[in-house]
């Protein structure tokens, strides 16, 4: 059964919402609004879920249903809408097909709404896991799901303030990628050694130093009806995920579990409409797991749901100190850009098509195949893609919208060179292109380094991105 707070908020699957106030009635009033809903995204069982390399087959059961999150807020001038989901990743046409519907229902501009995945692993990667019609027809209605989100979020606009803050979560994170001795690292799947990285599936002995630091901060966005009842609480971590699944089961990982936790805590009887938790992923493309804090073998799912009551209470007692204040200006602008892609040379097509016409051959690393697949999927992709940067003010609060798994390196600066008192990034934003590694981490190399269609922009998007988020941070502080 599900809990009793979002009862309300499933809807069918091709079912929208009506249309709500248009835009010039919004506009007589300045003083801040916002709204939140949660619809349900579960799929179906035999939904393929995430995984070209991880292949984690189809949905065989439910252990935490998934959602569509959105907080909808207003200041009389300007709507922006936060929507966050509990999928693995989603191709930018997706998002951008379901803000079209939002458009045409709410008149809420196409260029003023942020649409983002959490990355679990434990439900659907749109649409590259596809695997058969079924997966078509799920991903159809995911796209009128996700706008319903925002549409009943936009419905349930009421007068509001708002306050932000954070807390170190940084005992949580680790790095994943790890520097290592020049010649210590095992060959990559193309065959080519020198790299000194040991991460996912490259091996050495000679450690140096974890490759890179972590994010420990964990970003805040309190929202409370104007009467202090809890309204949203938006949460952001740079922690790639929890993990501890069970094949086949659908689950929103630490990010759904603390919605819940925040929900059992923050909802209560009145009037308004029910609370709505959101946990968004930071910068946490060469960061692995929720490190556990204890040495207690757990369950599958068992850390997940700790770990997610863990930040819950953190995330309460740092909101029950803030200010909230309902004199914030909002505003939110966006930028496209143009990157090339990282295609195989003939060379390395002729080296896929080998492996791949001779499977029963020995090959240089356990995942040669899987990468012969990918250079010849890359082959067929244009030379350069269209990527979306975001950044969105919220009073003295910066957030930044970044269409990758972006390296915790480039949130760091991001944050440092931000013109805000507080400043967070949202990966996986508005698409999904890949790993983000900067320049200097594309020279030692790793698996989120190796052209595939998980890792193809070319090596300077990282620095293009950066400067692109922090030129749309200044536009709007000045």
């Amino acid at each position: 059964m599900l809990p009793r707070i979002f009862l309300t908020l499933i809807l069918p699957a091709c079912v929208l919402l009506p249309t709500v106030i248009s835009s010039e009635a919004q506009a007589e009033t300045t003083e801040l609004q916002a709204g939140a809903a949660a619809i349900d995204i579960t799929p179906p069982v035999g939904t393929s879920l995430d995984g070209v390399i991880s292949k984690n087959g189809p949905v065989t059961g439910v252990h935490d249903r998934i959602f569509s999150r959105a907080l909808v807020l207003a200041d009389g001038d300007t709507r922006i809408a936060i929507c966050v989901n509990d999928l693995c990743m989603v191709e930018r046409s997706y998002f951008d097909r379901a803000k079209k519907i939002v458009f045409e229902k709410t008149g809420l501009p196409v260029d003023r709404i942020l649409m983002t995945s959490t990355h679990t692993h434990a439900a659907p990667r749109v649409p590259y896991g596809r695997a058969t019609e079924q997966d078509d027809v799920y991903y159809e209605q995911l796209v009128e799901q996700m706008a319903a989100a925002i549409i009943q979020a936009e419905q349930n606009l009421a007068p509001a303030q708002i306050a932000w803050g954070s807390f170190d979560a940084g005992k949580y994170a680790a790095c994943r990628r790890f520097l290592a001795e020049k010649g210590s690292v095992s060959i990559n799947p193309f065959g080519v050694a020198g790299e000194q990285i040991k991460s996912v599936a490259g091996q050495s002995k000679s450690i140096i130093q974890p490759a890179a630091p972590v994010d420990p901060q964990c970003s805040l966005l309190s929202v409370q009806h104007r009467d202090g009842t809890p309204l949203a609480i938006l949460g952001n971590m740079s922690i790639h995920y929890c993990g501890g699944y069970q094949k086949g089961q659908i689950s929103a990982d630490y990010f759904g579990a603390y919605t819940r936790h925040l929900a059992k805590k923050q909802t209560t009887e009145n009037s308004h409409p029910p609370f709505v938790g959101m946990l968004s992923n930071g910068t946490s493309g060469n960061v692995g797991a929720v490190m556990k804090q204890d040495k207690k073998k757990y369950a599958a799912f068992e850390w997940i749901e700790e770990a997610g009551k863990q930040f819950a209470e953190q995330s309460l007692k740092v909101i029950d100190q803030l200010d909230h204040q309902s004199d914030w200006n909002i505003n939110m602008i966006e930028q496209e850009l143009e990157l090339g892609i990282r295609r195989p040379d003939a060379a390395r097509l002729r080296w896929a098509r080998d492996i791949l016409e001779h499977p029963q051959q020995k090959t240089p690393h356990r995942w040669s195949k899987i990468y012969a697949t990918e250079a010849v999927e890359l082959s067929k992709y244009p030379p350069t893609e269209k990527i979306k940067i975001q950044a969105i003010r919220i009073g003295e609060l910066g957030i930044v919208g970044l269409p990758c798994e972006v390296f915790t390196e480039t949130g760091l600066a991001i944050k440092d060179q931000s013109p805000f008192k507080a400043t967070f990034s949202m990966e996986l934003a508005n698409g999904s292109s890949g790993y983000l590694p900067t320049p200097a981490q594309h020279a030692l190399g790793g698996y989120e380094t190796w052209p595939a269609r998980s890792s193809y922009l070319e090596i300077d998007a990282e620095t293009k991105i950066r400067q692109t988020a922090l030129k749309l941070l200044n536009q709007l502080h000045d």
